[in-house]
């Protein structure tokens, strides 16, 4: 499993980074990031922390540790500035919370967030076609998400998706230990969003590319 969207105590997850990425580990993983809920008030606080802790794990834990944000209930009209100051304090990947139909996301969000050019859209909820085609345009990858409620509209983004030759990933959005999911489990949940096996596979390779693109190197 490539798991490119968590949260530790940083935001709202229940894990210090140190247990997050052990119990990753024991799960399988490849490779993890911790991409805590963010915004103007936390960047600098609290990306240079993750900076620290996911360097000095990396190599001692059994897989790679990367650290971004997620931009989380962000007015539209201040997501690209975020982006771009997110990216200036170090994040190596930006997420922005998306119009999930489980929480009461401002519209407009994905249409920014794809703009913008985060590089992961979580959770798009009912994302529609034309905003797909911008994410394939931008190159923002679409999450499928293993994650309760959120994964409500998992069908409709991977139709979509596939209609549009968008570029999926599949994720966790784990804020508690029970979230972490063994890539089998992952694979499960895809293929019920209607995904064929080998458009899963094709989404898995999508998080491999961006571990590498990241780490400027194959991943092991």
């Amino acid at each position: 499993m490539i798991d490119l969207h968590t949260h530790s105590i940083f935001s709202d997850g229940e894990l210090i980074p140190s247990e997050l990425v052990r119990r990753a580990a024991v799960a399988g993983y490849r490779a993890v990031a911790i991409t805590d809920h963010a915004d103007f008030s936390n960047f600098d606080h609290m990306l240079p922390r993750l900076a620290k802790v996911a360097k000095k794990l990396t190599g001692n834990c059994g897989l790679e540790v990367l650290f971004g944000v997620e931009l989380t209930h962000m007015p539209p009209g201040l997501i690209g500035e975020a982006t771009l100051e997110a990216r200036h304090l170090g994040a190596q990947l930006v997420i922005c919370h998306g119009e999930t139909i489980s929480e009461p996301v401002a519209q407009g969000t994905n249409r920014a967030a794809i703009e913008a050019g985060v590089d992961i859209l979580a959770h798009p909820g009912l994302i529609s076609e034309e905003e797909v085609l911008l994410a394939r345009e931008k190159g923002v990858a679409l999450e499928i998400t293993t994650r309760k409620g959120h994964s409500l509209c998992n069908g409709h983004v991977a139709a979509l998706a596939r209609k549009c030759q968008a570029d999926l990933i599949i994720a966790t959005d784990s804020h508690s230990p029970d979230d972490l999911t063994p890539w089998e489990k992952a694979r499960k949940v895809a293929l019920g969003a209607g995904l064929s096996d080998e458009e899963v596979e094709k989404a898995r390779n999508n998080s491999l590319r961006i571990v590498e693109r990241l780490l400027g190197r194959t991943l092991a």
